[in-house]
């Protein structure tokens, strides 16, 4: 016997004598190669030989939920533990401080947020000096140089104090306070230089993107090709307002808006970065014959992680990969899905942004399958506060704008510059209700 056939022969003995060792080594020789076994007791999957048994693992190499009837194995990228990232406002024009207020994270899968850290550099792209700063969603960076652009980010923690998720980068400047006029003397002028206020993020490749101010609507954009946009508001005063953002997919169908209560401050200007609208979502069948396949599609960030979430008595998880348009698509095998109703919501990764999970759809698991109608579009004018719809609220924004000079765009839907009936006959075209 060689001596190669003798130490396979022991190996082999090994494993027959001593079932339960798990080995995890690298064997070489001349003629076989063995890397990294994992062994297990009870036959799981052995071979016909008459001469050895190989004994194999009791899973399966999945990523999601392993198709076994007897166990169940969840596997992978899906199961773990994951959290959102915040979104950040710098209002910079103050003297010699910032005020920083971001979006609470929302951690999934087990991970809990305990508090949040403000990393602050006077260079993009740090390196940051750290202040934990608890589990709140805002803080007043005081102490910093007038005339100085300074550059933050919010860093999540969990309970333990880890670092867990970072947001992106926004940057403000304070200013010196602005010297009151001379009193006395003729004429006038002075006072503070217009409020602006920026935002910025992903949508979808080439969509349109809408910003609300107060519920109505104060300017579109169209993001680019790699999804980001960017819109500003520079006409606008001091004041409390409430920012919305939504885009449109190819379909017309709208995201979930990501709402923003901010405080503008007269000559200060204030970024919002770090918008990461969720996913749109749809399906073709309204109900689906137990067994059949439902798919499930909408449109995101270009080439960005899809992570599924199908609602029923025990959740189940999907994964897809949008393209280059952003557009995904995950086919679901219902025969994991009891009968009754179900929804799938969906939200999406890139790098490390996550965005929150959108709104959901509903189906039905039952004995035929029905295809779904088609998705709400948006009226393409006479629509006003969002909703895409055209109806009382609307007419009821358009009518306090009758006659009235310089009326917004979203208001003059024929661009003449005046709302008179031409704007309610087009208004009463698109009527929904």
């Amino acid at each position: 016997m060689s001596k190669q056939s003798t130490i396979f022969l022991l190996f082999i003995l090994s494993l027959l004598v001593a079932p339960f060792f798990v080995l995890a080594q690298q064997f070489n020789s001349a003629s076989y190669q063995v890397i990294n076994p994992v062994m297990e007791s009870g036959n799981y999957a052995s071979s016909d030989s008459d001469n050895f048994i190989l004994k194999s693992v009791i899973s399966q190499i999945s990523i999601g939920t392993s198709t076994a009837t007897s166990f169940k194995v969840n596997a992978g990228f899906l199961y773990f533990p994951f959290v959102t990232t915040p979104v950040v406002t710098a209002t910079g024009g103050q003297n010699t401080q910032v005020p920083l207020s971001w979006t609470a994270s929302s951690g999934f899968l087990g991970w809990n947020v305990g508090g949040y850290t403000v990393g602050q550099s006077t260079a993009s792209g740090g390196p940051y000096s750290l202040a934990s700063v608890g589990n709140v969603t805002s803080s007043t960076r005081t102490g910093l140089s007038n005339g100085t652009t300074y550059y933050f980010v919010i860093i999540t923690e969990d309970v333990f104090g880890n670092h867990i998720a970072t947001s992106s980068e926004v940057s403000a400047a304070p200013v010196a306070s602005a010297s009151p006029p001379p009193s006395g003397g003729g004429g006038g002028g002075g006072g503070y230089s217009q409020v602006a206020v920026n935002f910025s993020g992903r949508a979808y490749p080439l969509s349109r993107v809408t910003l609300l101010k107060d519920g109505q609507i104060a300017a579109r954009t169209v993001a680019g090709p790699d999804a980001k946009f960017q819109i500003s508001l520079t006409d606008i005063s001091g004041g409390d307002y409430l920012f919305s953002v939504y885009g449109e997919d190819r379909n017309s169908i709208r995201s979930t808006p990501s709402t923003f209560p901010v405080v503008l401050t007269s000559g200060a200007n204030t970024n919002i970065s770090g918008i990461f609208l969720a996913p749109t979502i749809s399906v073709d069948k309204s109900e689906v014959k137990r067994g059949d396949n439902i798919a499930i599609f909408g449109q995101s960030a270009a080439e960005s992680q899809i992570s599924i979430i199908v609602n029923s008595e025990e959740e189940h998880f999907g994964r897809a990969q949008s393209d280059k348009n952003g557009v995904y698509l995950y086919n679901l095998d219902t025969l994991l899905l009891e009968y009754g109703e179900h929804s799938v919501k969906s939200k999406a990764t890139v790098s490390n942004e996550i965005s929150t999970f959108g709104k959901s759809v509903a189906f039905k698991i039952g004995t035929k399958s029905i295809l779904a109608p088609e998705p709400l579009k948006c009226p393409a004018a006479g629509e006003v506060n969002g909703d895409c719809r055209v109806n009382l609220i609307d007419f009821s924004i358009v009518a306090f704008w009758y006659k009235r000079l310089s009326p917004p765009r979203s208001v003059d839907f024929n661009g003449d510059g005046r709302v008179d009936l031409v704007d309610f006959s087009i208004m009463a075209y698109y009527w929904t209700g």
